[in-house]
């Protein structure tokens, strides 16, 4: 197997990477969530997106698996907190998930957002963000 080429120093300072960022885009979860006595005890589609900025050293610097964040626990971490009470608001569902994402190491800057996409069927769906900027 032929050795790999690095390349160094060929990158521009002006094109070096200022933000490092990991996507979760739209996770879909059934979820206990709504005020109205028709939202009780029916489980809504709800689609979850986080975008997380990460500090440079928080981010991958070589191929190494153990180098990485892991999605799996993001996702996973996500999918409990959701499944695991009911909730009256989204904004309380944001801001834990907000909060079990903004207490892992190498956070630099946080995007939490959902929406229920099934409420109105002249839009794409009604939701609620934080963000930590």
């Amino acid at each position: 197997m032929a050795e790999a080429v690095k390349l160094e120093g060929l990158v521009p300072e002006r094109l070096a990477p200022r933000t490092r960022r990991i996507v979760l885009q739209d996770l879909s979860l059934e979820v206990e969530i709504g005020f109205h006595d028709f939202e009780i005890g029916r489980p809504q589609r709800l689609l979850v997106s986080v975008e997380v900025w990460l500090e440079e050293q928080a981010f991958a610097a070589t191929d190494a698996v153990a180098d990485a964040w892991d999605y799996d626990v993001l996702r996973s971490g996500i999918v409990a907190l959701a499944q695991g009470r009911r909730f009256n608001l989204q904004e309380t569902l944001v801001r834990e998930i907000y909060d079990l994402v903004a207490a892992r190491h190498g956070v630099g800057a946080l995007r939490v957002a959902s929406r229920k996409p099934d409420v109105y069927p002249d839009c794409a769906g009604v939701g609620v963000e934080l963000a930590s900027f």
